[in-house]
């Protein structure tokens, strides 16, 4: 709890953001799990000392007048992909503050990314430095290596230098799949066999920008901070 909330206020004091929110995971299945069963299937379930900070986090961030979105149905990434295309439109640049790689995927001169841990600022041409292809590619790349923390399958043996290798010679996904037949070997074997699975890996790794929200990005302004409840909640967590 003491970790986000300094995470939080340190965005607020040196970012300076006209427009703010946390943006959370809702509990139970998303429209991925309808998609494919075993999506993050391989994960254990959140450790109780973890569990237990969600609600005094979501009651400090509420009390902070800070808007947070949990939304039903939909992962915290398509929420937050949808509000910064969102904002982009509207020439509002956007800084998401996430460790996450899919989100890379959404990167141009209006939305960059940073890691509060290590405070590294990707642009496009930081994404195209980290992963070996610019943001318009990081959907292809990854429906190629697949993502193992979400138990999503990729091209067996195909890992990240061999899926930049082929993107950068062939072009695209696309031009990958029509010319299969030319990749030798047994990494070329297994491409081919997996050509069937590639529509649905790409859909999984594909963020959905285009969520019907009741809201949008000039909504999400910081109201006063409720201080006596503040006080309260620092208090019982000895903050």
């Amino acid at each position: 709890i003491f970790g986000v909330i300094n995470m939080i206020k340190k965005h607020l004091v040196e970012g300076g953001p006209d427009y703010f929110a946390v943006i959370f995971d809702s509990k139970g299945k998303n429209f991925r799990n309808d998609l494919y069963k075993d999506y993050k299937a391989n994960r254990p379930p959140m450790p109780d000392d973890l569990a237990v900070q969600i609600k005094p986090l979501h009651e400090i961030i509420r009390a902070l007048g800070i808007p947070l979105l949990v939304i039903d149905g939909v992962e915290a990434d398509d929420v937050i992909a949808t509000l910064a295309k969102q904002a982009a439109n509207q020439n509002i640049k956007t800084i998401i503050s996430t460790g996450d790689k899919d989100l890379a995927q959404i990167v141009d001169k209006n939305i960059h990314l940073i890691n509060t841990m290590s405070d590294v600022l990707l642009d496009p041409n930081g994404v195209k430095e980290k992963f070996g292809v610019p943001p318009e590619r990081i959907v292809d790349y990854l429906t190629l290596v697949g993502d193992s923390v979400d138990n999503i399958p990729g091209v067996p043996k195909v890992g990240p230098k061999t899926a930049v290798k082929w993107l950068n010679e062939f072009g695209d996904l696309d031009q990958i799949v029509s010319k299969a037949d030319k990749i030798k070997g047994k990494v070329g074997e297994n491409l081919r066999e997996f050509l069937p699975k590639i529509p649905l890996t790409k859909e999984l790794v594909t963020l959905k920008y285009d969520l019907d929200l009741d809201l949008n990005p000039i909504d999400l302004i910081i109201c006063e901070a409720d201080n006596d409840e503040l006080h309260k909640m620092y208090n019982k967590w000895d903050f």
